[in-house]
């Protein structure tokens, strides 16, 4: 919230929220969150700085394999980074759930499973999505994606997938946590 409030006020650019996978609760509460900050602006919807794309968990897994990529495209060619000229941050959360999203769809294709029983179409999907966010002559587009990692090993295909695709990642530690350190952050992991 703070970042969508902080890249709308203070430097004037815009965010997509594609929240796959989302508790409906959650996304009402972000969505009321960012209209009391003024980010969001009903009266004059074109004066909004956010866009927020949902998937919910009850939801079938195509139309939640199409969130991540639905606020990609608004983000994208479709319309703020090339068409308004704009700066855009996109915020996945989160993109396991893309992941999970597509092994539901590959299983009910009848497609034999892959490593750990992922969909054998894991890298290719997840390349599709990750090698749009980049930054044009027209403006750029930033993105923060939260990932949940399996049993924490960094080593599962879904997260090691993705982070392929990432400049930097930080690790939230849950050894940390447990011990009241916030943020939950290690340095040298």
């Amino acid at each position: 919230m703070e970042l969508i409030n902080n890249i709308a006020k203070a430097h004037g650019g815009v965010s997509v929220f594609g929240g796959v996978g989302e508790r409906t609760r959650e996304g009402n509460d972000l969505y009321m969150e960012m209209k009391e900050s003024g980010v969001i602006n009903e009266k004059n919807i074109e004066e909004s700085k956010v866009a927020l794309v949902y998937g919910q968990m009850n939801e079938p897994p195509g139309a939640r394999m199409r969130v991540g990529l639905t606020a990609l495209t608004m983000a994208e060619a479709e319309y703020f980074r090339d068409v308004n000229k704009q700066d855009v941050l996109l915020f996945i959360d989160n993109i396991f759930r893309f992941v999970q999203a597509g092994s539901e769809v590959s299983a009910l294709l009848g497609r034999m499973p892959s490593a750990v029983g992922y969909q054998p179409t894991l890298s290719t999907e997840m390349g599709s999505l990750q090698e749009r966010i980049t930054s044009t002559k027209k403006g750029s587009i930033t993105s923060i994606q939260a990932v949940y990692v399996p049993a924490d090993d960094l080593t599962d295909p879904a997260p090691a997938t993705t982070f392929a695709h990432l400049d930097a990642t930080t690790v939230l530690s849950r050894g940390l946590a447990s011990k009241g350190i916030y943020p939950a952050v290690d340095p040298l992991d």
